[in-house]
């Protein structure tokens, strides 16, 4: 009976310390590329399931030509910044059914703030002056590959508004903004 007893109890303090690990991580630091840029990002951990998400890198794209009648899009590569608060809404699940959450492996929904400043640079010498600012509330998967590579899916809809400037003509302007990724990383 003692033994049984004994038993039972380390049974029952290896669960509640399973369960009190169940943690978005300290800090994780890694690079990520997709069809659409490359970034470096760090996410550190304000509670157990929310982590604050920084990120620089580049972008590419094609500048609209509704800005101006007599621009042709040319191909971009502009900086960006992003500051992204991220839940990870479902890391104890994944870890009761003994999947892994190290790297901030799971499901998560997020606020991506991003700012596109004033540059670009594979550019012609007569486009625009653009920079853009956008939320967007995003929902995502990030899932580990090995030891250190991952991929991450996210989909979301918000709102971008842009800041263009050519000549001294400035034509603004607001709109919905759609954020698809498919993003693999090496995490540090």
């Amino acid at each position: 009976m003692k033994k049984t007893l004994l038993i039972l109890t380390l049974c029952g303090l290896t669960l509640v310390a399973k369960s009190q690990n169940t943690s978005v991580e300290k800090s994780t630091f890694g690079l990520q590329t997709g069809v659409l840029g490359i970034w470096v990002y760090n996410e550190a951990k304000l509670s157990n399931t929310i982590a604050l998400r920084t990120e620089v890198g580049f972008d590419f794209g094609i500048w609209e030509t509704t800005y101006y009648d007599d621009y042709n899009s040319p191909f971009l590569l502009t900086p960006v910044i992003v500051v992204e608060p991220r839940y990870y809404y479902n890391l104890k699940k994944r870890s009761e059914n003994s999947k892994r959450i190290d790297g901030n492996s799971g499901n998560f929904i997020a606020l991506k703030t991003s700012y596109h400043p004033e540059l670009a640079i594979l550019n012609t010498d007569d486009a625009p002056v653009v920079s853009d600012f956008a939320i967007i509330p995003t929902w995502g998967i990030r899932r580990n590959i090995g030891e250190h590579l991952n991929y991450e899916v996210g989909l979301g809809v918000g709102y971008s508004h842009t800041f263009a400037e050519r000549a001294g003509y400035s034509k603004d302007k607001s709109e919905l903004e759609l954020n698809m990724h498919l993003r693999i990383g090496y995490r540090f």
